[in-house]
């Protein structure tokens, strides 16, 4: 049944125009899987960022070598060091970590994070994992001149950063460390890590991506920690499996758009990544008009079937070819919950409602064309989707 009815007219057009043109996506080659010669013909030039690991420099050249201009960023986790890569008492000459387990062992114990009880923490469901004290100022210089001299003599354009984290017992529930038994206290030594960070990476030219999963739960915590990176990802992103798409409320829908907008106001980058089933052109559909909502360019998505398969690239998609133009605009709401932005060259319409809720029916301006390239002059648009549609750009775009 539809709930709604409704007529609008184009939004009229800003003072300053923002280009969106056609979406960006990215590849997080993670897990070591073989990556053909076909594969890296293709993947070079449709791919905006690619993030491979530290041992990959070989991937980084091939790729770099069809497609100069790809960003490929080396894999780095913020928050520990590995004790499976060291073998024999020797730490390996590339590692996953800034910092290698058995170095810091014989060195540096103290940078080990402990609990009240003295005992050092270790990620739960992740063998060999052991978080490091990001607050320690000795720790931060020693991460970032690793990481720095690692990723420029592979060749690499940055670094991708994952778990830049915000509550103090991620990875050990219920446990927090000794020197940091709130989240307040944990967050101001990950803002003071990630100022070290921005601090080296800027001299040696290096880009940062930090992976900020969940940052929308936390009040400020994705400005807090964004503003010293050149981009954020969302590791979970408005659709967390087939069946569980996020809808609009206070820390929902609006505060992942959000996080998009605040990023490219700034001129940063936005990484999302929505999870569901391949083939799920609902929850694709859904990711895709959302993130047309706020980007002016600077977003990229790719969707992911499994949590942590960091393998093959992820499916594309047609759409990833669409130039909608010039966005005339920001997005603007239309119906309880119901978002609309327009573009030279088409719009974008999402029903953040509830899974289930109501259709809700949009009257276009003109006639435009859909995703399977039929003519429409309107849409009926259930709870958590979304479509692009697109119309004949003016002359001149």
């Amino acid at each position: 049944m539809t709930a709604l009815l409704l007529s609008i007219t184009p939004a009229a057009r800003a003072e300053t125009v923002l280009p969106v043109g056609r979406a960006q996506s990215f590849w997080l080659h993670l897990n070591s899987t073989p990556v053909s010669d076909a594969t890296i013909a293709v993947e070079a030039k449709r791919r905006a960022h690619i993030a491979l690991n530290a041992w990959e420099g070989e991937l980084l050249r091939k790729l770099k070598a069809v497609n100069p201009d790809v960003k490929v960023y080396v894999y780095k986790d913020l928050s520990s060091t590995r004790s499976y890569a060291c073998k024999n008492g020797v730490d390996d000459a590339q590692l996953p970590t800034g910092l290698g387990y058995c170095d810091v062992r014989k060195r540096n114990p103290e940078w080990f994070l402990r609990d009240k009880n003295g005992r050092e923490l270790a990620y739960s469901g992740y063998d060999g994992h052991w978080q490091m004290d990001v607050g320690n100022t000795a720790y931060r210089k020693a991460w970032v001149q690793s990481v720095v001299a690692n990723a420029k003599a592979t060749g690499f354009d940055g670094v991708f950063l994952d778990n830049a984290l915000f509550t103090c017992d991620t990875y050990h529930p219920g446990v927090c460390p000794a020197k940091y038994p709130d989240d307040a206290s944990f967050q101001r030594a990950y803002r003071g890590m990630l100022a070290e960070v921005r601090r080296g990476f800027t001299a040696a030219g290096l880009k940062s991506v930090a992976n900020l999963s969940n940052a929308r739960l936390q009040r400020g915590a994705w400005d807090s920690y964004s503003t010293y990176l050149d981009g954020g990802f969302d590791e979970w992103w408005l659709t967390f499996s087939s069946g569980k798409l996020l809808e609009d409320y206070e820390l929902g829908w609006r505060k992942q758009v959000a996080q998009i907008a605040a990023n490219e106001t700034h001129g940063r980058m936005t990484w999302v990544q929505p999870h569901f089933d391949v083939g799920d052109t609902r929850a694709f559909r859904y990711a895709l008009a959302s993130l047309y909502m706020t980007t002016t360019g600077e977003a990229a998505i790719a969707e992911i079937a499994k949590t942590d398969g960091y393998g093959d690239p992820t499916p594309w998609h047609p759409e990833y070819e669409w130039n909608l133009g010039y966005a005339a605009g920001s997005y603007r709401a239309v119906a309880e919950k119901v978002y609309r932005r327009d573009f030279a060259c088409g719009v974008a319409l999402v029903n953040a409602n509830p899974t289930g809720s109501a259709k809700v029916e949009v009257l276009l301006h003109r006639a435009h064309r859909d995703h399977e390239g039929r003519t429409v002059r309107s849409v009926q648009l259930p709870g958590t989707t979304g479509v692009l549609l697109r119309a004949p750009c003016p002359s001149g775009l």
